[in-house]
């Protein structure tokens, strides 16, 4: 299994990108900076985040450069818990306040900027609950704590708890009021922000640090939580010695925009908040075949018993492969065995099966190379190889990865026709079905198939290794019940048949106590009935009077319809299975006497011959 979230071991050649940023950063040189990580959920941003701080903190640095100090905020962890706004000033002010302290120096200046954070935050409590109160609405926060308790006291109900829970909340009130909003002359919203702009500027100075935040996850937040976000980074932007690093998807962010601005058309609205926010706007670059599947051999490597130091050194060597992609270099199976000769055998299995998913991985518009999709298949695909080895069902991995495959990327009719095909033959084989599409496929010859199957994506999958035509799916049906219920012949009986059938196998030699019960069942079900039994006859090495005999024979009484299945079963036994004990059991069944021809036909013993004659 592999954990989805993001990473500071870079299997996406990303590190690149992540040094763009960093060396963006770098030159600017103290001066004010926004850049902003774009792309699509799941695409790798958060990573690229890690992957920027790692390449700031490695540089090297001469005597005299200014230092970097770092801020991670999510914005996603305090929504519906506090005010998005006020967090993330907070986290700025606390953060350069342990440094000034560290440092000793610009400490006057990093406490002045927390104590205007703090103004900021009582202000927007109290003015809260003032409009609360304005309103005919309780107030909030611990004002509106003290004030349910006061209407407690005056209703007269109040007791002993009542008065020390007054007592303790007046306490806080008074600490939040009186200790947060200090008497200021002539304080006021505007005046406090330019203040507290200056105390956040006159402190990176006085460190000479760069303060860089990265804001990850805002993406994942609802509109007001992403503005209230927005709104605090405006409030630092542009200042000397900041850069914000922001990773969120764009189209997102402008979503949430326009329903801050909601009622207004203009886009180019939309579009003007946000080139104001970020200076230099970077995209996740798109991965190709080359990268998913060098990610996919990773993410395997990764969960293999190769010890660190020699999955470090695939990793670096990947990585420097992926560099040179442009120049026809590719990272492959063959690529990977040649930096370590000493590749388990079931490793090097997976990296066969990378090479084979990883076409699809990129061209499938559903999962388009997206790493988080692509680990969550593979988390899939190892949860259902866990249930098969933990339930003792034997399962072929790559069959179970390209049934998977289909089951998430397919067409939902053609995936059920699929099932249906498998759990409706004897042998679990989709052979009528898939059989020649399979082929066709393979020979790259033209063919047509049913509309619900046609799609680029099935024939491209139709191609991929094994084939499943000759292959048993029962039991990849069996381990994929969350999606796909398995459709046994059983699922079609009535009730009293299944009882029947479960009597049946379970003991044979008594099936004659069951004849009268059999008369009663519809003859659809009868042939259900009789599919089981044969299946489970098929298990029978020699064919004297076996148990399963008896079962099917009595069947066959119940409903003479099934007498001729049962027959034509019989004669295609291997002739040196029959034992001359079945001839009179059999003797005057109708049925019996075209059986005993094709016996003689196929040279069955002397000894059953001698008995088919004397009958």
């Amino acid at each position: 299994m592999w954990p989805d979230n993001e990473t500071t071991r870079d299997f996406l050649n990303f590190s690149g990108v992540a040094d763009t940023v960093a060396e963006i950063i770098v030159q600017a040189q103290g001066r004010p900076t926004s850049i902003g990580v774009s792309g699509a959920w799941g695409v790798g941003k958060s990573s690229m985040i890690k992957l920027t701080r790692i390449a700031l903190e490695s540089r090297t640095s001469s005597p005299g450069d200014r230092e970097f100090i770092f801020v991670e905020f999510n914005a996603w962890l305090y929504q519906g818990y506090d005010d998005a706004r006020a967090a993330l000033m907070e986290v700025i002010a606390t953060t350069l306040l342990e440094e000034a302290e560290k440092r000793k120096k610009g400490l006057d200046k990093a406490k002045d900027l927390l104590r205007r954070v703090d103004w900021l935050r009582a202000a927007k409590l109290t003015a809260g609950s003032a409009l609360a109160m304005s309103l005919g609405l309780p107030p909030v926060g611990l004002i509106g704590e003290a004030w349910h308790l006061g209407r407690k006291v005056i209703g007269g109900g109040a007791d002993q708890k009542t008065v020390t829970d007054i007592t303790e909340t007046g306490a806080k009130v008074g600490e939040e009021l009186f200790g947060l909003l200090k008497p200021k002359a002539d304080a006021s919203p505007p005046k406090e922000i330019q203040a507290l702009r200056d105390s956040f500027e006159s402190s990176l100075q006085e460190m000479n640090v760069t303060i860089v935040v990265l804001i990850d996850d805002l993406d994942r937040c609802l509109p007001e939580t992403t503005i209230s976000t927005l709104e605090a980074i405006r409030l630092f932007l542009f200042l000397s010695n900041a850069a914000f690093v922001i990773a969120a998807d764009t189209e997102m962010i402008k979503h949430a925009v326009r329903k801050h601005f909601e009622g207004v058309t203009d886009n180019n609205l939309v579009t003007s908040y946000f080139d104001k926010l970020i200076q230099i706007p970077i995209r996740v670059p798109q991965l190709g075949t080359q990268e998913v599947r060098a990610y996919l051999m990773l993410l395997y490597i990764e969960n293999s018993d190769l010890d660190e130091t020699a999955q470090e050194h695939i990793r670096t060597n990947v990585m420097a492969q992926l560099r040179k992609s442009w120049q026809g270099k590719r990272v492959d199976s063959r690529f990977i065995q040649s930096l370590n000769e000493n590749l388990p055998t079931a490793l090097i299995g997976k990296l066969d099966t990378a090479e084979k998913l990883a076409p699809i991985m990129t061209a499938s518009r559903d999962i388009g190379g997206n790493p988080r999709l692509i680990k969550r298949f593979l988390n899939a695909l190892s949860i259902r190889m866990a249930i098969s080895k933990a339930q003792g069902v034997g399962v072929d991995e790559a069959a179970l990865a390209k049934m998977l495959l289909f089951e998430r990327l397919g067409s939902p009719d053609a995936y059920k026709a699929l099932i249906a095909a498998v759990s409706t033959s004897d042998s679990g084989k989709p052979d009528l079905l898939l059989a020649e599409w399979e082929d066709r496929a393979n020979a790259a010859t033209q063919f047509e198939l049913p509309a619900q199957w046609e799609s680029p994506f099935v024939r491209q999958w139709l191609t991929l290794p094994p084939r499943l035509a000759d292959l048993d799916l029962r039991g990849v049906l069996y381990v994929s019940r969350e999606y796909a219920p398995v459709m046994t012949p059983e699922d079609r009986l009535s009730s009293t048949s299944a009882d029947l059938l479960v009597a049946l196998l379970e003991h044979p030699a008594m099936a004659a106590g069951l004849k009268e019960q059999l008369t009663k069942v519809p003859t659809e079900e009868m042939a259900v009935i009789m599919d089981r039994l044969l299946d489970e006859a098929r298990q029978q090495q020699e064919w004297g009077i076996p148990d399963i005999l008896e079962a099917c024979l009595v069947v066959c009484d119940a409903d003479p319809s099934q007498g001729k299945r049962l027959g034509a079963f019989l004669s295609d036994r291997p002739p040196n299975q029959i034992q001359p004990s079945i001839v009179p059991k059999i003797g005057d069944k109708p049925w019996a006497a075209e059986v005993f021809a094709l016996w003689k036909q196929r040279r069955v013993s002397t000894v059953v011959v001698r008995a088919i004659n004397k009958l």
